[in-house]
């Protein structure tokens, strides 16, 4: 019988998924850390070769995910929470920002290419589009170079789905670039998670690019440094949950405590999901509120770098 497998965008999770949770695996290095009042949990997974990658089933580099509780007595609380996140986030970027212009072919001035990728009018998929309209891109106003040592230039844009273009991403990227001419480019999309209690509560940032729609089998071009020509950072948040996975996930809580056998749960679980499941993704019921708050999230984080 054919092992079920959970979709996520996630390399935590992915990680997590091996039964070895406790154990080294060859490859795969990780690091766990957390504020005092576990409100904010950095996890980086790191992926340092090609026997990593393969049992990973993902790139070589550098995923740090955000974890985050936003629930508090009160706004001023939460404000502060909030803020903790997005400044959390910026030093996370300007970290990566700052490794991977030492690989950028572009020696001229520290220009960054922001892509907003998703669909605005699909509320679980309008993160990247959100993110776009609250940060403060800059290119426009300065003066050939970035005012401070440490600050950069920005310029960025919304290239929406291929539905509304008839365009891939890609292609609207790779054009850009070529007309721009960054140092580096920055993408920001919605992620598919195989966890309820992660959605729109986790931020991942990794240096090796973009699949947009894979986490729901929907792939398109890879955006990554191969394909662009320019280093790609891509920022992250699962809005969306696989209804197989939330369905599997009940039945091994439940029947992995009475004694049953991983194969049996797969033979129930095959018994009970038909295949209208397979395409069936959820969402929280207040996803655009969720939108909102992660999106000035990541806003104020990337501004952090001008």
């Amino acid at each position: 019988m054919e092992q079920y497998e959970k979709r996520t965008d996630l390399a935590l999770e992915v990680r997590e998924q091996f039964p070895e949770d406790h154990v080294e695996i060859e490859g795969v290095v990780l690091k766990k850390e957390s504020d005092r009042n576990k409100a904010l949990k950095v996890t980086t997974v790191e992926i340092i070769n090609d026997t990593g990658a393969k049992q990973m089933k993902k790139p070589i580099g550098s995923y740090v995910t955000l974890e985050f509780s936003l629930s508090a007595w009160d706004a001023k609380e939460m404000e502060r929470r909030k803020k903790e996140v997005s400044a959390q986030l910026g030093v996370i970027l300007r970290r990566m920002v700052q490794k991977a212009l030492l690989n950028s072919k572009n020696k001229g001035p520290n220009l960054i290419l922001l892509s907003g990728l998703g669909n605005r009018f699909a509320t679980p998929d309008a993160l990247g589009p959100y993110v776009m309209e609250h940060v403060l891109v800059n290119r426009h106003v300065s003066d050939g170079g970035a005012s401070q040592e440490n600050a950069y230039l920005l310029c960025g844009i919304a290239p929406g789905v291929m539905s509304q273009t008839g365009i891939e991403t890609s292609e609207i990227l790779k054009g850009l670039i070529e007309k721009t001419n960054p140092a580096l480019m920055i993408v920001v999309d919605s992620l598919a998670s195989s966890s309820v209690n992660r959605l729109c509560h986790t931020i991942q940032i990794t240096d090796t690019g973009i699949a947009p729609g894979a986490g729901i089998g929907n792939n398109r071009n890879i955006i990554n440094q191969e394909t662009m020509g320019v280093p790609v950072i891509a920022v992250g948040v699962p809005t969306v949950v696989d209804a197989g996975t939330i369905i599997y996930e009940a039945l091994e809580n439940t029947f992995l405590k009475e004694g049953y056998q991983e194969s049996q749960i797969q033979s129930l679980y095959q018994m009970l999901a038909g295949e209208e499941i397979k395409n069936l993704f959820v969402t929280p019921k207040d996803i655009d509120e969720e939108i909102r708050i992660v999106g000035e999230m990541i806003a104020r984080g990337v501004n952090t770098l001008l």
